[in-house]
């Protein structure tokens, strides 16, 4: 897997012929990352027929394009009205959404879209050169490890809901409890299901984020006008390119954010079936914690949008690592990728790299091509697509929550599941009216069966011995530094109360 840097040269300048492949891909991955409820995964899907008639380096180029622009697009309903495109979008309107109501949408638009290209080009370039050694990741992190992973993820409940520390808990323990329906991972014994064979499979994921975050925002924001006040709108319509370049000069001004965000976005995507949720969960977490100002966090605080849309572009390039090396997909996207090589006969392993150098190589330089093309592409929009928020509520509202209904719809193809959004709605609308947080429902119901798998499966190979949770280095290392993080910020607390010494 060694090339020098001619070949590397060599492989952008042939990726670029695919050009007429690649601009087609980013397009749709934005548009589709747009539609809450719509993903990558859904829209390859939807397009097999078409990768499968491309050769294998055609097809695998408009995949890679396709999935690292949706990445980008979803940050923008996240930010606009509160409604995350997808999963791996979750953690950017805590900071986003404040951004826009207080009529800073454009200047957080480009904060989003620099932080997702910046992030996105180190990372593909840092995954390139670092194949072989975070190739290794996937070997090294257990269900030891990962059981940590999913406890960083976790704790953001209590980070989120400081001002409430009971309502978070209780919203985080509800959303566990909702994300524990269905059959057990042990006897196949179903739990909750109320007798729906739907819900055996767990709650399906997309229409409660959709129901959760779409419907409920839609229920919440008809009873206004508009998303912005009257005084706001104003200013939205009268602005001029200035808040772009802030945002673009904020995003510069916390390089090392987007940087260390990205790398932990690169470090967890090479786990498989960890994903951008849980990176952006970590991510945003571990940003407050390190923060000199967590309490600035959930106000429309930079850093606290750079975290999660840096690591979830991280996890881009990361994906990539274990289905090319070991054959292992690392997300859903990854898997049906792997559906298309398999279909044309491609052989994963080390060997691909030199064996198919446009199918390895090719595809992260495929992706870096796509993250240049996006940000001369989708930068400049960010003036006008942060007029959405003064659209009337009046005709906001049914379209969101038609799109979001379809969007629950399309994953499964069940009409169930539409039914599972609009009672999430409910759900939403409700803790949102009574000062329950949303996000911290939605942290139980996609970590929770996660970390039920991961503890499950550490127990059995352990025979049911407990201090199997103690017995890897790696992981006793990551239990100190969970402990850390979640004494920081007590401790801080007890040394900003200290009274000053006297002289």
């Amino acid at each position: 897997m060694e090339a020098d840097l001619s070949v590397f040269a060599g492989l952008f300048v042939d990726t670029l012929a695919y050009w007429w492949i690649i601009l087609p891909g980013t397009l749709l991955g934005v548009l589709v990352g747009a539609i809450p409820g719509f993903s990558a995964a859904n829209t390859i899907i939807i397009l097999l027929p078409v990768t499968l008639a491309m050769p294998a380096d055609e097809g695998m180029v408009f995949m890679v394009a396709l999935y690292t622009a949706s990445r980008l697009g979803a940050g923008i309903p996240a930010i606009l009205i509160n409604i995350p495109g997808t999963a791996g979008a979750a953690a950017t309107p805590l900071d986003g959404y404040p951004m826009a109501v207080s009529g800073r949408g454009q200047q957080a638009l480009a904060i989003s879209f620099v932080s997702s290209v910046a992030a996105g080009l180190l990372t593909t370039v840092a995954a390139l050169v670092l194949i072989p050694w975070l190739a290794q990741v996937a070997f090294h992190l257990h269900s030891v490890e990962m059981i940590v992973v999913m406890l960083f993820g976790i704790s953001l409940i209590a980070t989120i809901s400081a001002e409430d520390m009971l309502k978070g808990l209780i919203a985080g323990l509800f959303g566990l409890m909702l994300g524990y329906i269905g059959a057990d991972v042990v006897y196949e014994a179903p739990r909750g299901t109320f007798g729906f064979l739907e819900l055996y499979d767990k709650v399906p994921l997309v229409p409660a984020l959709v129901g959760l975050f779409a419907v409920s925002e839609a229920f919440v924001i008809i009873e206004r006008s508009r998303v912005v006040g009257a005084d706001v709108k104003s200013a939205t319509l009268a602005a001029g390119w200035g808040p772009t370049f802030e945002g673009i000069r904020e995003t510069m001004k916390h390089w090392w954010h987007v940087v260390w965000t990205g790398m932990l976005g690169v470090v967890i995507g090479v786990i498989p079936g960890a994903g951008a949720a849980i990176a952006s969960f970590v991510a945003y977490q571990q940003s407050r914690t390190l923060s000199k100002t967590p309490e600035l966090y959930g106000t429309g605080h930079v850093p606290g949008l750079i975290a999660p849309e840096s690591a979830n572009n991280g996890v881009t390039s990361g994906t990539l690592i274990p289905l090319l090396i070991i054959g292992v997909p690392g997300g859903a996207t990854a898997a049906i990728m792997s559906v298309v090589l398999e279909y044309h006969g491609v052989n994963f392993g080390p060997d691909l790299f030199v064996s198919e150098p446009m199918i390895a190589y090719g595809s992260f330089t495929a992706m870096c091509i796509t993250y240049l093309l996006l940000g001369l592409m989708i930068l400049p929009l960010s003036r006008y697509m942060s007029r959405v928020t003064v659209v009337p509520t009046m005709y906001m509202t049914p379209i969101l929550i038609a799109f979001t209904l379809v969007g629950a719809f399309v994953p499964r193809g069940y009409l169930f599941d539409m039914g599972v959004a609009l009672v999430f709605g409910l759900i939403g609308y409700i803790a949102r009216k009574t000062g329950y947080h949303v996000a911290a429902i939605l942290i139980g119901v996609i970590l929770g069966p996660m970390l039920e798998n991961y503890f499950l499966r550490a127990l059995r190979i352990s025979q049911g011995d407990l201090t199997t949770l103690f017995s890897s280095n790696i992981g006793n290392m990551l239990w100190l530094l969970l402990a850390v993080t979640l004494l920081t910020p007590a401790v801080r607390g007890v040394l900003g109360k200290r009274p000053p010494e006297s002289p």
